[in-house]
């Protein structure tokens, strides 16, 4: 359901537009929830994170794989995992000594996918 906008003409002072103020703030989500959501765009601004996530498009991985893929050592790729982990974009599990990652949900590719044609346009 597309919410309507309300539209109101510039004003030539300073006059706060009660019904419009009111309106808004009604629709505003709580202050925690846009914190959560800040924290999670936070996760998206690392390139490396990125390059990992893009991996994952492709198959699930253990470790050493997207260290070699990314060309960086396994440390580093942990430890961007353990972040990526944290905010929920990517799982894993186990299969015998090994861990595999995997996106989270189809959620993570539809992020990325609609940052990629923001920035394509």
């Amino acid at each position: 359901m597309e919410k309507e906008k309300i539209k109101i003409e510039c004003c030539d002072s300073f006059h706060v537009h009660e019904e419009v103020v009111n309106s808004v703030t009604e629709m505003m989500p709580e202050e925690e929830v846009l914190y959560d959501l800040a924290e999670l765009y936070k996760v998206f601004g690392d390139s490396t994170r990125i390059k990992i996530l893009y991996v994952l498009f492709e198959a699930d991985l253990c470790v050493c794989d997207i260290a070699q893929l990314l060309n960086m050592g396994q440390s580093a790729i942990s430890h961007q995992l353990r972040v990526l982990k944290q905010a929920r974009l990517v799982k894993f599990r186990r299969e015998g000594k090994s861990v595999i990652y995997s996106l989270a949900d189809d959620h993570v590719r539809t992020i990325i996918d609609q940052g990629m044609e923001h920035i394509s346009e």
